[in-house]
């Protein structure tokens, strides 16, 4: 990872894909986004930006980190060819999830996108909370 890497948040429901199928897929293409708030995000993730994967529905919990192998493409998913998708690969599970109801209690996640705009899908995440959220997790980095 780069000094310039950028830090961002996806959300799927586990029982459509969960963090263990990505673990087992290797890497997966990140479609189906159709928010235009969110498919802007995708659009500015660039290869090697660091993704927290959130458990969402089913858990409420950030369980793993995930990786940008490919930039923005065309979603294959998408026929009529306006919305992009990225591809992911997995770097590994969190020592421990991180619960929806202890990033509300973390004040030094109070500003973060994703409880601010909780219906996106995908969101930026600042290096403070990424920082944060890996501690929470027992993370020590790798």
């Amino acid at each position: 990872m780069t000094s310039t890497a950028s830090f961002w948040l996806v959300k799927s429901e586990p029982n459509t894909y969960a963090f263990a199928d990505l673990q087992r897929d290797g890497r997966t293409v990140w479609d189906g986004v159709r928010n235009n708030v969110a498919a802007l995000h995708l659009k500015a993730m660039k290869r090697g930006d660091q993704v927290l994967f959130y458990h969402s529905q089913i858990g409420l919990e950030v369980v793993g980190i995930a990786a940008v192998t490919r930039e923005a493409f065309l979603d294959p998913s998408d026929t009529a060819g306006r919305f992009v998708a990225v591809e992911l690969e997995t770097v590994r599970a969190l020592p421990r999830p991180v619960s929806l109801a202890e990033m509300k209690a973390a004040p030094a996640l109070a500003e973060m996108a994703m409880l601010r705009l909780s219906r996106l899908s995908v969101s930026p995440v600042r290096p403070a909370e990424w920082s944060k959220i890996l501690a929470m997790a027992g993370d020590a980095g790798g």
